[in-house]
């Protein structure tokens, strides 16, 4: 009787400690993060106050010509710009000229282009690289432009 009572006691813990389970939550996913690709690069380079033409030589009055290279990118990329202006001799490629502005974060950037000889056409080219990686592209976004530059 002992064994038919523990039995009994035993059947009946094991049948209230299961349950129908109908009680689980759903679990919504989380969507992933937006991600937001950079901005293209854009800038021009100005003489003078004045956009390049593209198309034509810029007339330099001295060894020596100023100009800017307003970076006109919106937003402006958050670690900066890298600028390089070299200009180099039409008749052999030959390198008149290199600057380079790393981690730049102004918009208005002035480069002294030097050592323009009288009569010796040359082809300056700027080229813009953001330092922040495109988190779409994973690359760094670059821009150039190209201009005829000439002594008279």
């Amino acid at each position: 009787m002992k064994n038919f009572c523990f039995v009994i006691v035993a059947f009946t813990l094991v049948i209230a400690s299961c349950s129908k389970g109908g009680g689980s939550t759903t679990v919504t996913p989380t969507p992933p993060p937006v991600v937001v690709a950079e901005p293209d690069i854009a800038f021009k380079v100005e003489v003078d106050n004045k956009e390049v033409d593209y198309t034509t030589y810029t007339a330099a009055l001295s060894a020596s010509q100023p100009v800017n290279v307003n970076v006109t990118t919106s937003p402006f990329p958050k670690d900066g710009v890298t600028i390089d202006v070299t200009v180099k001799k039409d008749v052999d490629n030959a390198s008149v000229f290199s600057d380079t502005k790393v981690g730049t974060v102004a918009a208005t950037n002035p480069v002294t282009i030097n050592n323009l000889l009288p009569g010796v056409p040359c082809t300056a080219t700027v080229l813009v690289t953001s330092k922040t990686l495109d988190p779409v592209s994973k690359t760094y976004k670059s821009f150039s432009k190209t201009f005829k530059i000439a002594r008279k």
